[in-house]
C-alpha cells in the first residue's frame, strides 16, 4: 500500500520514478539536473518544467517585434486605423464606411466581427502560418514591420508593458529592449545637415544643429511611456502585476539600413543617450544585414563607431552580425562581419552570429572571442524561421565548445510566436542542453547585461561570489552583502536570480526526496 501511494503521488506531480529514488543525499542542482535529464524525451513535461525555471535575462529583445499581433490589432483599432483587406498593411483614416466584405479598407475594428480578416492580419503581421513558397521566412519576417508599425507609434507604453509582462510570465528578471525611442528625429536631423567625410566636423554640426535637445526630449518622452507602462500595470498598489518587478533598460536602436548621414546621426544620439540617461545602457545596429545598404556601408559603420568609441569609451556596444547563411549574400559577405563588429565596432556582445564558421579563420575568431568575453546572443527560433538554420547547422554547440559565453534570448518573440521558455525548450530537444547549461546561460545574461556596477561573480566563470556575499544567497542577507548589493544594480539583479534559482531547485529537490522516502 505504501508503494502503491509513492507511485501515485509522482505520477500525480509528473515525477519519474528513476528520479524520486535517485541520489536521496545529492544537492538541490543535481536532483533538477536529474530531473530534467529524465524528461528530456517528453516535451510538455520539460516544458512545465522549463516554464518554472528562473531564466535571468533577455538581452536580445526588439521592443516592436516583441508585441502579438492580437495586441496590435487593438492598439491599431483602439487609434481608428484601417486596414488593406488584401496586404494586412494599416492605412490611416478615413476608412471605408462598412464592414462588408467586399471593402477593401475596413477600419481594423471590423476584424473583431471578421474571423477571415483578423486572422489575415495576424498572418500578415507574424510568422503564423507562414508556409514556404513564392515568399521565404526571412522576406516574410521582415515584411511584418511596415504592415503593423503605425499601430506601435501611439502605444509605446503598452508594449512595454506587455514585454514586460510576458517577461514575467516566463520568470525573467531582466529586459534590455531595443527601442528607437526619438521616433526618427535623429535620422530627420542627419537627412537635413547631409554628410560630411569628416566625422568630427559632422558630430559637431549635428550636435550644435539640433541632436542635444533630440536627446532630451527622448529622455522625457521615456519618463512619460514608463510612467504609463506602471500605471497599466498598477504597479505600486496591491493589484500591482507581475511585470512590475522586471527591471527594464534600453538600447538605443539604430537603423542601419539608412543613408549613411541619417545612419551616423543616429548613432551619435545613442551615444549621447547611454551617456545622459542611465535607462538607455547602450546601442545596437538593427535591420536586416544582408540588404544593400548594411551590406554596401558595413565598413563606414564600424568607423563610425570606432571614432564614437573613442569619445564615448565607457558606452556599451551590442551589434548584429552573422545574422547571415550560404546563399543570402555572396560568400565574401559571410567572411568578416563577425570578426569585424568585436575588433573594429568595440561590440561586448554580438547578435546572432550565425555564420561564425563561414569566417576567415574561424577558429581562431572563436578563441578571441572567449578571451575578451565576447557574449553572443542566441536567439534560436528567428535564426529557424529567418535564415533556415538550425540543428547540427546552428553554431551553438561550436560556441560552447570554444568556451564563447552565450545567451539565450528571443529576438521577436511576438513575430516569431513564441516566448524565451520556448528558447530554452529547443535549446533542450534540438542541442541536448543540460540544466546546468541553461543554468550558466541564465547567469551569462545578467554578467553580460550592460546594467551598472560590480558583478556579484569574483569569477564569473566558476560563478565564485564576491566575499562579501560568499555563502549565496542563504535564507538572509548579510548586512555586508546588502551593502554590497545596494551600491550595484548589476549585483541586484543577479542576486535575484539567484534567490530564484534556489527556490525552483530546492522546490524540485523536496519533491524528489518526499517521493523517495
Amino acid at each position: 500500500m505504501v508503494r502503491t501511494a509513492q507511485w501515485i503521488a509522482i505520477l500525480g506531480l509528473g515525477i519519474s520514478p528513476a528520479i524520486a529514488g535517485a541520489q536521496p543525499k545529492a544537492f538541490p542542482e543535481e536532483r533538477t539536473a536529474a530531473y530534467l535529464q529524465s524528461i528530456r524525451g517528453e516535451p510538455l513535461r520539460a516544458l512545465a518544467f522549463l516554464r518554472e525555471m528562473p531564466k535571468g535575462g533577455d538581452l536580445h529583445n526588439h521592443l516592436s517585434g516583441s508585441v502579438y499581433a492580437e495586441n496590435f490589432i487593438d492598439f491599431a483599432a483602439d487609434d481608428g486605423l484601417c486596414v488593406d483587406r488584401t496586404t494586412a498593411v494599416l492605412i490611416a483614416p478615413p476608412c471605408d464606411a462598412s464592414c462588408d466584405k467586399f471593402t477593401s479598407k475596413p477600419a481594423v475594428s471590423c476584424a473583431y466581427g471578421d474571423h477571415i480578416l483578423y486572422n489575415t492580419m495576424i498572418d500578415g503581421w507574424s510568422m503564423r502560418n507562414w508556409i514556404q513558397g513564392e515568399e521565404s521566412g526571412h522576406d516574410h519576417f521582415f515584411a511584418t514591420f511596415d504592415k503593423f508599425s503605425l499601430a506601435s507609434q501611439n502605444h509605446t507604453a503598452d508594449m512595454i508593458a506587455e514585454a514586460a509582462s510576458q517577461a514575467a510570465a516566463d520568470h525573467l528578471q531582466f529586459l534590455e529592449l531595443m527601442h528607437t525611442a526619438d521616433g526618427a528625429q535623429a535620422a530627420q536631423l542627419g537627412a537635413k545637415i547631409g554628410w560630411d567625410d569628416d566625422l568630427a566636423k559632422l558630430r559637431d554640426e549635428l550636435l550644435a544643429g539640433g541632436l542635444t535637445e533630440i536627446a532630451a526630449a527622448t529622455s522625457r518622452k521615456l519618463t512619460e511611456d514608463e510612467a504609463k507602462m506602471r500605471t497599466k500595470l498598477k504597479c505600486g498598489t496591491r493589484e500591482a502585476e507581475p511585470g512590475c518587478e522586471i527591471t527594464v533598460r534600453y538600447l538605443y536602436q539604430v537603423l542601419r539600413g539608412l543613408p549613411r548621414e541619417q545612419v551616423f546621426a543616429q548613432i551619435l544620439l545613442g551615444f549621447e543617450l547611454a551617456s545622459t540617461d542611465p535607462r538607455f545602457v547602450g546601442l545596437n545596429l538593427v535591420m536586416p544585414e544582408d540588404w544593400y545598404v548594411p551590406m554596401h556601408d558595413f565598413e563606414l559603420h564600424m568607423k563610425m563607431l570606432n571614432y564614437l568609441h573613442e569619445i564615448y569609451p565607457r558606452v556599451h556596444i551590442s551589434l548584429h552580425a552573422g545574422e547571415l547563411a550560404m546563399g543570402l549574400v555572396p560568400p565574401e559577405g559571410l567572411t568578416f562581419h563577425v570578426r569585424d563588429s568585436v575588433e573594429r565596432g568595440h561590440a561586448e556582445r554580438i547578435g546572432h552570429g550565425v555564420d561564425v564558421m563561414n569566417e576567415h579563420d574561424p577558429l581562431g575568431l572563436l578563441r578571441e572571442m572567449a578571451a575578451r568575453n565576447v557574449l553572443v546572443e542566441i536567439c534560436l527560433t528567428s535564426n529557424d524561421v529567418i535564415l533556415g538554420v538550425k540543428g547540427e547547422d546552428h553554431p551553438l554547440r561550436v560556441y560552447l565548445k570554444y568556451g564563447v559565453p552565450v545567451a539565450l534570448a528571443t529576438d521577436d518573440e511576438g513575430v516569431s510566436r513564441s516566448d524565451m521558455t520556448h528558447e530554452y525548450l529547443r535549446a533542450v530537444e534540438e542541442y541536448g542542453i543540460s540544466y546546468k547549461e541553461l543554468k550558466r546561460m541564465a547567469r551569462n545574461s545578467l554578467e553580460h547585461s550592460f546594467l551598472p556596477g560590480a558583478s556579484l561573480w569574483s569569477d564569473a566563470k566558476s560563478f565564485r561570489a564576491v566575499s562579501a556575499c560568499a555563502g549565496l544567497p542563504g535564507r538572509k542577507t548579510s548586512a555586508a552583502c546588502q551593502k554590497f548589493l545596494d551600491g550595484s544594480e548589476r549585483a541586484t539583479v543577479q542576486w535575484k536570480l539567484e534567490r530564484e534559482l534556489e527556490g525552483f531547485e530546492r522546490a524540485i529537490s523536496t519533491q524528489h526526496s518526499a517521493l523517495s522516502n
